[in-house]
C-alpha cells in the first residue's frame, strides 16, 4: 500500500510540475493577449468583474480559449484508458483521487487566468449538468436494482439475442440508462455458465445503452434537447429506418458471434432440475421507474420559471425533477427488501465509480464544450466550417459525441444547421422549417449524436456503468482502447458507414 501511494504521489508531482505551468502561464504572449482582452471588456463594463452573469453575456470564453486548454480532458481520458493496464492496483484504490487531480489541474489555472468567468462555467457544468446527470443515474440504478427476474433462463444465442432486442426496444421509451440497468443483470445471470461473455456485454452497450434510444426524446438526452427547442415529440420516429438498419446489422453479427462461441465452448445448458417459470419480483419498482420517466418529460414541457443558484440559472422544474428522482430512489430503497437486492447482486460500487470519474470528466471537459459552442469563432472553427452536407453532420456530430457530452454536441450542430439555412429567423420559425424542408440534416445530427455514443465507454451515461456491473459479476471487459480497437472500429464503424451510404 505504501508503495502504491508513493507511486501515485510521484505520478501526481510529475504531471503537476510538467503540465500546470503550461496551462497557468502557457505562452506568455498568448495569455497576456487573452487577459488583456478580458481586462478591456472589464474596463468598459466595470460590473462584470463582480457579476459572472453579466460577464457571461459579454465575454465568450469559447472564442478566446486556446486549443491546449483541452489537454486536461485528454489526460483524464488517457488515465481511464492506460492506468488500469499499467498500474491496475493504483487505479483501483485511487481512481477517485486521480479524477480529482485532473479536475483541479484544469480548474485552478482556469480560475487563476479567467477569474469569475471560469468559476461561473465550472459551477454551471456541475449544477446544470453533472448534478442532474448523477441524480438520474442514481435513481435508475437504485430502482432497477430492486427488480429481480427469477426462474430458469439460460443464455443460448437465441435467448441472448432476444434479451438484447427487448432492451433495444425499451430504450426509446424508458431511456437508454433505464433499459440498460433493467436488462443487464438478467443477461449476466442467464450466461453465468458461459466462458466468453465479454462480447455479449459490448453488444449490449452498442444496442441497449445507445442505438435503441434514438426514437423518442425520452431515449437519449440529445433528443430531449431537440424536443425542448421545438422538435415535436414523435418527429424522431422518422429515424426508425436508420435505427432498424443499424440494429439489424449488429444483432445479426451478435447472433453469429454468439453461435460461434456457443459451439466452440461446447456449452451445454446446465441441468438445474425442474425448470422454474420466469417471474419478476419487486414489480412495484416499475411505478418508481414510471415516475422517473414522467418527471423527466414534465420538466421539459411545463414552465414554472427559473431560479439562480450561485449565479447559475436553472428551471424551477429541473430542481423539482431532481428532488422527485431522489424521492423515487429512496422510495425504492425503503420498499424493497434487502434480501431481494442481495439476490440481485446489487452493490453501490458501480454508481460510486461513475460519480467519481465523471466529475473529473465533466470539469475537464469545460474548455472543449466552450470551444465547440463558440462555433466558427473558436479554435474548433476548422471543424465547424467543414460541416456542409448531411454526411458531414452525421460523422462530425458522431465522432465528437463519442468522447464529449453528446447533448451539447447535438445542440451545437442543431444551431449550425439552423444558422446555415435560416439565418436571422427566430427559432420558433426556423425549427419547423428545418424538420420539414431539410429534415435529412436533423436526422444526421440526431443519429450521429445517439449512435456514436456507443463508440467508447464514456460516450453515453450507461456505458461505463454497464461495464462496472459486468466486471463486478466476474465478466472480463476490454480496456478503454481495447473496447474501441477490438469492437467499435471493427463492428460499429462499418455499420455506420453502411447507414451513412444508405441515408446520407
Amino acid at each position: 500500500m505504501k508503495l502504491d501511494r508513493l507511486a501515485l504521489l510521484i505520478l501526481v508531482l510529475v504531471f503537476f510540475v510538467s503540465f500546470t505551468p503550461a496551462i497557468a502561464k502557457g505562452n506568455s504572449k498568448v495569455t497576456n493577449q487573452y487577459t488583456s482582452e478580458i481586462s478591456n471588456h472589464q474596463e468598459s463594463l466595470p460590473d462584470q468583474a463582480h457579476d459572472p452573469e453579466k460577464a457571461q453575456g459579454h465575454v465568450d470564453l469559447g472564442e478566446i480559449l486556446p486549443l491546449y486548454s483541452c489537454i486536461p480532458f485528454a489526460c483524464m481520458l488517457l488515465s481511464i484508458a492506460l492506468l488500469p493496464l499499467i498500474a491496475g492496483n493504483i487505479w483501483h484504490h485511487h481512481f477517485g483521487k486521480i479524477s480529482a487531480f485532473w479536475a483541479l489541474t484544469l480548474a485552478l489555472p482556469f480560475i487563476y487566468v479567467y477569474k469569475g468567468l471560469a468559476v461561473h462555467e465550472i459551477l454551471e457544468i456541475v449544477l446544470a449538468d453533472y448534478v442532474p446527470f448523477i441524480i438520474l443515474l442514481w435513481a435508475l440504478f437504485t430502482i432497477s436494482g430492486g427488480i429481480l427476474l427469477k426462474g430458469t433462463l439460460r443464455g443460448t444465442p437465441i435467448v441472448n439475442t432476444g434479451i438484447i432486442l427487448i432492451g433495444t426496444i425499451l430504450a426509446s421509451w424508458m431511456g437508454t440508462t433505464g433499459a440498460a440497468m433493467l436488462m443487464i443483470r438478467p443477461l449476466l445471470r442467464a450466461n453465468d455458465y458461459r466462458k466468453n461473455k465479454t462480447f455479449m456485454v459490448v453488444f449490449f452497450i452498442f444496442l441497449v445503452a445507445n442505438i435503441g434510444g434514438s426514437l423518442t426524446p425520452l431515449g437519449d438526452p440529445p433528443l430531449f434537447l431537440g424536443f425542448l427547442h421545438g422538435v415535436s415529440f414523435f418527429w424522431t420516429l422518422k429515424v426508425l429506418p436508420h435505427m432498424l438498419t443499424a440494429s439489424i446489422i449488429l444483432l445479426s453479427i451478435y447472433f453469429v458471434i454468439d453461435t460461434y462461441h456457443y459451439k466452440k465452448e461446447g456449452a451445454k445448458v446446465p441441468d438445474d432440475g425442474e425448470k422454474k417459470p420466469l417471474r419478476l419480483i419487486g414489480t412495484y419498482n416499475f411505478l418508481f421507474l414510471g415516475g422517473v420517466v414522467a418527471s423527466v418529460l414534465l420538466s421539459g414541457i411545463l414552465d414554472l420559471g427559473e431560479v439562480s443558484t450561485f449565479g447559475v440559472h436553472r428551471a424551477i422544474l429541473d430542481w423539482l425533477r431532481d428532488g422527485l428522482l431522489i424521492a423515487f430512489g429512496i422510495g425504492s430503497l425503503l420498499s424493497t427488501p434487502a434480501v431481494l437486492r442481495e439476490e440481485n447482486e446489487f452493490s453501490w460500487f458501480p454508481i460510486i465509480e461513475v460519480a467519481y470519474l465523471f466529475i473529473g470528466i465533466f470539469i475537464t471537459m469545460v474548455p472543449c464544450l466552450l470551444l465547440l459552442k463558440a462555433g466558427p469563432n473558436g479554435a474548433f472553427a476548422f471543424l465547424i466550417n467543414a460541416v456542409k452536407k448531411p454526411v458531414h453532420y452525421f460523422w462530425v456530430t458522431g465522432m465528437l459525441s463519442a468522447f464529449l457530452d453528446n447533448a451539447p454536441t447535438y445542440l451545437t450542430f442543431f444551431n449550425t444547421a439552423l444558422g446555415s439555412f435560416y439565418s436571422g429567423l427566430a427559432e420558433s420559425h426556423s425549427v419547423p422549417l428545418l424538420v420539414t424542408e431539410n429534415a435529412v440534416y436533423l436526422k444526421a445530427i440526431s443519429t450521429g449524436a445517439v449512435f456514436f455514443g456507443a463508440c467508447s465507454y464514456i460516450g453515453n451515461a450507461p456505458n461505463f456503468m454497464v461495464r462496472s456491473i459486468a466486471i463486478e459479476a466476474g465478466t472480463q471487459m476490454p480496456s478503454f482502447f481495447g473496447y474501441i480497437v477490438k469492437y467499435s472500429l471493427i463492428f460499429l464503424i462499418p455499420t455506420f458507414v453502411i447507414v451513412s451510404l444508405i441515408f446520407f
